[in-house]
């Protein structure tokens, strides 16, 4: 290893989305390998508004594996983290950097220790897909440190040993994660079936009703309904592969009455596999509800689907506009029924692409007070505004991939130390 008397530090840094499940994964075939019981379908989201930023970093001087997340140093111990490591350095291929003068042979990989350091700019497990997010980035920044030849597939399939649905931020635009059929999991892989910008017509506003960490995990649920759960059998047998082929269809044609029908078809089948999982799993809430329903009327009374709703496990509902016009339709409703609280600045209630709010016509608070009723509540016109329910609104869109950044100020480890800036 050239220059191993000199205490260099070789680092990559990347940036990659994280991504909702239009058709759910929930269950899996297999605990170890994570292999789901059935394909699942997301939309990629723009990086701009979620995503992860992870460093990672090698050097003779490191004495062991370490991880920041969020500034807050974390074990690495855990199987899923070091089923990625393990992956990622048996791929490891010679490298050379002339500008540092360091060569590193794939035998070498093996001996270096990593640091990582990521950091999401949402919160963390309160169902957003932060792990999502985070293994995509781990497995990409490992990649491209340390050489690794595979395309984006074989790394989808390491990454979902991190956690499941982090195979579909591999890709940007709409990605189906193939559960597979063999036991080794080889075939369990992420595919794009479109980029971001095939349907560029789509706004996304997610609705964060809590940024608390959930009471249960994913992984203890999924656990708890295959093993108790009579719908979950029924759901990833019949109903899931006939989805599957519906709504590849819909994101093909641009058929949005179709898209939105499944979408919410499926998030609402996926929480009622949760409340048939014994001890039952509650993660949605009233103020959940209250989405589901203010959605429910306006798609009714418009004749077709406006907005699509969906909610992974949690309370946060992400709401899918056909066009940028519905979006701040959707905008104008979200904030007549969910007003901040009147010491909340507007600028850090409705954040990620504020050109909705104009759309909305809606730069201040003087602006949200004068909202009129929608036309689908007419004389029904609650008392009771629920005021402070709704934490903050994002808007955002279908976005890219994970990408490498060439900025170093944009590393989150100090070059000369490879610890956290």
């Amino acid at each position: 290893m050239a220059g191993e008397m000199q205490k260099w530090v070789l680092m990559a840094t990347a940036q990659t989305p994280t991504n909702i499940a239009v058709i759910k994964y929930w269950g899996k075939r297999n605990e170890d390998l994570i292999l789901a019981i059935n394909d699942s379908i997301s939309v990629t989201l723009d990086p701009a508004h979620l995503c992860t930023t992870t460093t990672v970093a090698v050097s003779p001087t490191f004495d062991q594996d370490r991880m920041w997340l969020n500034g807050k140093e974390i074990s690495l111990l855990g199987g899923r983290y070091q089923n990625c490591l393990r992956e990622i350095r048996s791929r490891a291929t010679d490298l050379e950097d002339e500008k540092q003068g360091i060569k590193i042979t794939k035998r070498e990989w093996e001996k270096l220790h990593v640091h990582i350091a990521s950091h999401n700019n949402f919160p963390t497990a309160a169902g957003l897909a932060s792990s999502a997010a985070g293994f995509a980035c781990l497995v990409f920044s490992l990649a491209k440190l340390m050489n690794v030849k595979e395309d984006q597939g074989a790394l989808s399939a390491i990454a979902r040993q991190g956690s499941g649905s982090a195979c579909r931020s591999l890709y940007g635009g709409f990605v189906k994660w193939v559960m597979g059929k063999e036991e080794n999991g080889s075939d369990s892989i992420a595919v794009q079936l479109a980029d971001e910008k095939h349907w560029d017509d789509l706004v996304i506003v997610i609705a964060v009703v809590s940024s608390r960490q959930k009471e249960t995990s994913s992984t203890s649920g999924m656990r708890d309904t295959v093993e108790t759960s009579m719908l979950i059998q029924h759901r990833a047998k019949e109903v899931v592969p006939k989805r599957i082929v519906q709504m590849e269809d819909a994101i093909k044609k641009h058929d949005f009455a179709a898209f939105a029908d499944l979408t919410c078809a499926d998030s609402n089948q996926f929480h009622a596999v949760c409340l048939d999982t014994y001890p039952p799993i509650f993660y949605m809430n009233d103020t959940s509800h209250k989405i589901i329903s203010c959605v429910e009327k306006w798609n009714r009374s418009a004749g077709t689907p406006q907005v699509a709703y969906t909610f992974d496990a949690g309370p946060n509902a992400v709401l899918i506009a056909r066009n940028r016009k519905t979006a701040a339709e959707l905008l104008q409703r979200l904030l007549f029924h969910f007003p901040p609280n009147s010491d909340t600045d507007l600028n850090s209630y409705v954040i990620g692409d504020k050109s909705i709010l104009q759309d909305a016509g809606v730069q201040d608070m003087k602006d949200v007070e004068a909202l009129p009723p929608p036309p689908e509540i007419k004389d029904k016109v609650p008392s009771q505004k629920c005021k402070g329910d709704v934490s903050y609104f994002i808007c955002t869109r279908p976005g890219r991939g994970p990408v490498l950044l060439s900025d170093e100020s944009q590393a989150l480890l100090n070059p000369a130390t490879g610890l956290p800036k």
